[in-house]
């Protein structure tokens, strides 16, 4: 296959997993209600952000991704590999004055939208493409810079006069992709896979008031991930290998990100490697009918809410920025057929027939679908009446731990998640007692250094933790 041949082809692999990977490039990018004076979007960019070195050390932020996983190229087969981010574009606005100049204000009211200072992403693509041979022994190392640079554009009114500008500046960033293979020892001629992603920027803050995430972000990459992809060849599923690569698919070692089959299903031919961990082959519903950039919600419930904001709030969202705006217009025009089709839809179906259920112990009654009901209800809403999240304690170790309590974070394997794991060590504050329906006692908190900790806690957006996965602090008042 000619390199220009190759290159077509790999462009359209790359077209069809790109849906995928816009919407992990673009994930939290702008939340409902789309506004930027929304508390949800002042705390943006939560995934794959590699911040500089320099800052990243008083920080518990990363520099840099590590992706392993193995393959089983053809013999010449190429690599071409695609790292894709965001570039924050920090933009200012600025009021004309009577003299002619200009004023930076908090925001410039127009009669179609109101512009207020934004921080806008850029997408920005670096490519390497190398034969899997170069990738042996010490790989192929390719660094790469983007320059700082400032823009500005005019702001007209609805009669074509100048009433403001946009000031959109772009610092400079540079980082480092890494590219290796190691062939395995076996049977098979697979071999380990080595890509990782580096800021390498020497930004650093030059005052504490600039040593805040905030200041960090124009020199980050933000939302980083990989798109990688053989010539001739395959990779292996990380989460479903073949029994004789399950050892070696375990010592596969991925910080930061997670490797996934892209593509179309069946194909093994492309990775996608994510911050955020996705299935093999994922894909976009069919029915969705454009970005909301809040996968954390349901299309329908967001296309309703947004259609519902009111004229004042569409404004101030169709100036907070263009993707923005077009989920305006996009809720405003949807069709209700369209609309009709975010309520729900079968993906396959299975016989559902079968023997007749056993029979409650201790009795019990059919409902109007046949299905036996137990003689009590399973919960008593008036049993709730004696809990207060605010008040009530709980014992741990001996101590009473409740609201306002401080405690150290000890979650273990048996009933967490990744996310829980990473906090294991943090000092964190408890925000409220809580008691579920089988009488479990779940405890409400908010981890200590964590920025957004006071709109987590406005928004009532805890992290929830059992009494045993907590200790103590001794110095709790």
């Amino acid at each position: 296959m000619t390199v220009t041949a190759f290159a077509s082809e790999t462009e359209e692999r790359f077209a069809l997993a790109r849906q995928v990977a816009d919407a992990v490039l673009f994930e939290g990018y702008v939340l409902y209600p789309y506004r930027a004076s929304a508390a949800k979007n002042r705390l943006r960019w939560q995934f794959g952000v590699l911040v500089p070195p320099g800052w990243g050390a008083e920080c518990e932020e990363h520099d840099f991704q590590h992706t392993e996983c193995l393959m089983e190229p053809k013999a010449g087969a190429t690599l071409s590999v695609e790292v894709r981010f965001l570039h924050a574009r920090r933009r200012t606005v600025q009021r004309v004055r009577p003299d002619g100049g200009f004023d930076t204000v908090a925001e410039l009211r127009l009669d179609d939208r109101v512009l207020m200072p934004w921080d806008e992403g850029g997408e920005e693509r670096v490519e390497v493409v190398a034969s899997v041979d170069e990738l042996l022994g010490d790989g192929v190392t390719q660094p790469f810079r983007r320059p700082a640079r400032e823009d500005i554009e005019p702001v007209l009114d609805a009669a074509g006069r100048t009433v403001g500008r946009l000031l959109r500046r772009c610092e400079e960033i540079s980082g480092t992709i890494r590219l290796s293979a190691r062939e395995l020892d076996g049977p098979y001629r697979t071999m380990r896979l080595t890509a990782v992603v580096e800021n390498t920027s020497d930004w650093t803050p030059s005052e504490a008031r600039d040593a805040g995430r905030d200041a960090a972000l124009p020199h980050s990459l933000v939302a980083t991930h990989l798109l990688m992809a053989l010539s001739a060849g395959s990779f292996l599923s990380m989460t479903d290998p073949p029994e004789w690569a399950k050892a070696a698919v375990a010592a596969c070692r991925n910080l930061h990100t997670w490797p996934v089959l892209a593509g179309e299903t069946g194909s093994a031919d492309l990775v996608l490697s994510s911050p955020i961990i996705l299935e093999d082959h994922p894909a976009i519903a069919p029915e969705s009918p454009g970005a909301l950039y809040d996968a954390t919600e349901i299309d329908e419930i967001l296309a309703l809410r947004t259609a519902a904001l009111t004229d004042e709030e569409k404004r101030e969202a169709r100036g907070t920025d263009e993707r923005a705006a077009a989920v305006i217009e996009l809720a405003d025009s949807m069709p209700a057929e369209v609309l009709e089709r975010l309520h729900g839809a079968v993906r396959s179906l299975r016989e559902a027939t079968g023997p007749a259920a056993p029979a409650v112990p201790g009795g019990g009654f059919p409902d109007e679908y046949g299905v036996q009901r137990p003689d009590t209800p399973w919960w008593d809403p008036a049993g709730e009446a004696g809990f207060d999240p605010a008040q009530d304690h709980v014992l741990v170790d001996g101590r009473r731990v409740g609201k306002g309590s401080r405690v150290e974070l000890c979650p273990g394997l048996r009933r967490t998640d990744a996310q829980d794991i990473f906090l294991r060590g943090r000092t964190a504050k408890v925000e409220a007692v809580l008691h579920d329906v089988d009488g479990g006692v779940h405890l409400a908190v908010t981890v200590e250094g964590d920025p957004g900790a006071d709109i987590r806690r406005e928004q009532g957006r805890f992290l929830y933790f059992q009494p045993d996965e907590v200790t103590p602090l001794e110095d709790d008042a």
